[in-house]
């Protein structure tokens, strides 16, 4: 059991247009969890995440990311935007085998083609094209349909619901598991939803905030809170308890 500290007010400065805003955290998971974001944003500092120019890019990479790193993501959809292919009238029109050739440097090519012209498609049946219908949907209803599309599983659905169409749902996955399991926040056991609530019931809904900081945990995750983790230099080294460091 952790001393409980008196709430204190942190001020936050996120993104590349630097938003300020005060929040004071009313509740232990609460504070904790503005602690860690202090201490990677201090460290990292902001990660101006997703680097994208359009939402339908977002989108395409939000499933070329699936099972693979960032670079080799960055090739595909560099190869797309070579052809002028980030356009959906370009993608539901193109050869299943043309676009796999396109997005090969991402990994798993056959089954991600797969996956993204299911998304294209359901975009084409359900909103007759109109991708910013879609976005501007009710953010259940959103997270809804995008569920319902072979493929897209919660990670996936809430990225987009987050970096498409900026509304504040915290975004989950591997990194944040186990930095949060590691640290006593959450048991090993905690699914995708239980982990999302803990940062939605103790958290503003901010979609800036949420952004920067599922970015700042994957970065933790990348450089430091590994498989085999590199404690010692961690930024969240003194950030609570440790344990199961080598789950």
């Amino acid at each position: 059991m952790f001393a409980h500290n008196p709430p204190k007010k942190i001020t936050i400065m996120i993104t590349s247009k630097i938003k300020k805003f005060q929040f004071t955290p009313h509740s232990l998971s609460g504070q904790r969890l503005m602690e860690m974001f202090d201490l990677l944003l201090a460290h990292f500092g902001p990660q101006n995440w997703w680097p994208a120019e359009t939402e339908l890019e977002v989108m395409i990479g939000a499933i070329l990311t699936q099972n693979t790193n960032w670079a080799n993501v960055e090739k595909a959809i560099f190869n797309l935007k070579n052809k002028g292919l980030v356009s959906l009238e370009r993608l539901v029109s193109l050869p299943i085998e043309d676009l796999a050739k396109e997005i090969r440097p991402a990994g798993y090519y056959n089954i991600k083609t797969k996956r993204l012209k299911n998304l294209i498609n359901f975009i084409f049946v359900q909103y007759d094209g109109d991708l910013a219908g879609l976005l501007q949907e009710e953010t259940d209803r959103l997270r809804e349909g995008l569920l319902s599309v072979n493929g897209v599983g919660p990670e996936t659905a809430d990225s987009i619901i987050l970096y498409a169409a900026k509304r504040p749902l915290f975004v989950i996955d591997t990194y944040t598991h186990r930095i949060l399991s590691r640290h006593a926040m959450a048991g090993e056991e905690a699914t995708y939803y239980d982990m999302q609530e803990l940062f939605m019931d103790h958290l503003p809904e901010d979609a800036p905030l949420f952004n920067e900081f599922h970015a700042l945990i994957v970065q933790a995750g990348k450089n430091y809170c590994r498989k085999n983790p590199l404690c010692e230099d961690c930024p969240l080294k003194q950030w609570g308890p440790q344990d199961n460091m080598n789950d």
